[in-house]
């Protein structure tokens, strides 16, 4: 065989991209709706961006980047992330001067050296939001359910929001020399990762996979109980926000998220129909993180979500659906059935209406008597079914019949298509 995709890069293939466009574009309208700009960065940026930014303790800076040195002997990585390449851009460009509130959002390829698995590339792919300049709790709870209707809008029904405030620089302190108290006498059992990064990075060790170091953990103190009295108001703050948007949370004192520059509320929505690679949306605040690399000191929160898991999600609510379908056969809005000529005529041309503005709309042609076009209305997997008769040829009217109830009644040709909007919203009332 020739050459091949190299290892943890896949192509993207004509027949996948709709999907991709479509969760792009739910992606894209909400965040419109919501007054966000999109920017766009390089893939590549100086490591010492990522470095600076990200932590070098980390397993991103530490075990993951691609990075190479260019002709004029310089350090460039692929970008592992977006937040560092758009916070370098916000202050490169001078966003900071002209004021107010930056609502950012990108979409773009990241690069991690990983072990590939289903969801995971070492090529992927990234939606993300940045709200740089706001301190404001409401920001929190603004990024998380605007997160909340992309995913519902692409159809994922079972998802769990897992929440954690990680405090201030001082709380991280403070609970850093707790936790490292707790986990010195238990080093030798520790798996070798969360041995490296007990003195280095102790919060990491609380993402340890290792079964018997989440034994050891099961017993270690909380950051909860380390929180400033300010923190905590401003976690139950955003606790009180997400209620009154009637968006469920689960308070988890074990999320700490992988990069250094969170600071306050880390949040992670998962997916239980994703298996081991749950996560789809993932992030936090970052006030730090603007000071840090140059700028001035800016609060700010973001998430990034991974599109191949999105498109694996949407890959899974198509298939139910297909299977749905081929047991109540085609996914039909309207079934058409008439008898004489001119109603035969009239239902041609009321068919032909309603598909043109988006009703999957069936017509039967068979001439047979009404009672066995009915039955194939009924059989058709149809919202309703739409009569027409001599009667109703004459009088410029149709029966409708919705199938669910069996609820029935007569409506001028003329005023069905009216109200688009709301005979739409008729079929999901009724389906």
């Amino acid at each position: 065989m020739g050459i091949q995709a190299t290892r943890g890069t896949r192509d993207i293939l004509p027949e996948e991209i709709g999907n991709w466009q479509q969760i792009e574009a739910i992606a894209r309208e909400t965040l419109a709706r919501a007054a966000y700009q999109e920017i766009r960065t390089p893939i590549f940026e100086q490591t010492d961006l990522f470095e600076r930014g990200i932590g070098e303790t980390t397993d991103v800076v530490g075990k993951e980047m691609y990075t190479f040195k260019d002709r004029g002997d310089r350090a460039i990585t692929l970008r592992p992330e977006g937040t560092a390449g758009v916070v370098r851009s916000y202050i490169e460009h001078g966003m900071q001067a002209q004021g107010g509130v930056a609502r950012l959002w990108y979409t773009g390829a990241m690069f991690r050296y990983e072990r590939p698995q289903a969801g995971r590339q070492r090529q992927f792919h990234q939606l993300g939001v940045e709200v740089l300049g706001s301190g404001d709790v409401r920001a929190d709870a603004e990024v998380i359910a605007i997160a909340t209707d992309i995913l519902q809008s692409i159809g994922l029904k079972n998802l769990t929001l897992q929440l954690n405030s990680i405090g201030n620089a001082d709380d991280r302190q403070n609970y850093r020399t707790a936790l490292i108290e707790f986990l010195t006498p238990h080093k030798e059992k520790l798996d070798p990762d969360s041995q490296t990064r007990l003195t280095k990075n102790p919060l990491r060790i609380l993402d340890s996979k290792d079964a018997q170091t989440q034994a050891i953990l099961e017993n270690a103190p909380s950051i909860l109980d380390y929180l400033s009295s300010e923190s905590k108001q401003r976690f139950d703050r955003v606790q009180a926000l997400l209620q009154d948007l009637g968006i469920p949370c689960n308070i988890n004192a074990r999320l700490v998220r992988g990069l250094d520059y969170y600071t306050h509320t880390v949040f992670e929505i998962q997916s239980d129909d994703l298996g081991a690679q749950a996560t789809v949306c993932a992030g936090g605040r970052y006030d730090g993180l603007v000071a840090q690399l140059g700028g001035a000191d800016t609060p700010a929160v973001g998430w990034a979500m991974g599109l191949e898991r999105l498109v694996i999600l949407l890959q899974q609510i198509q298939q139910t659906r297909q299977s749905l379908n081929a047991k109540r056969g085609a996914s039909i809005d309207f079934y058409v059935v008439s008898r004489g000529e001119k109603a035969e005529g009239q239902a041609l041309r009321l068919a032909q209406s309603l598909r043109r503005v988006g009703f999957a709309t069936e017509l039967d042609m068979s001439g047979s008597a009404f009672g066995k076009q009915f039955k194939r209305a009924d059989r058709s997997g149809a919202a309703a079914c739409l009569i027409l008769g001599d009667t109703e040829a004459e009088n410029g009217t149709v029966q409708i019949k919705w199938l669910k109830t069996g609820e029935q009644s007569a409506i001028v040709q003329s005023e069905l298509l009216s109200n688009v909007d709301q005979l739409r919203q008729q079929l999901i009332d009724e389906r």
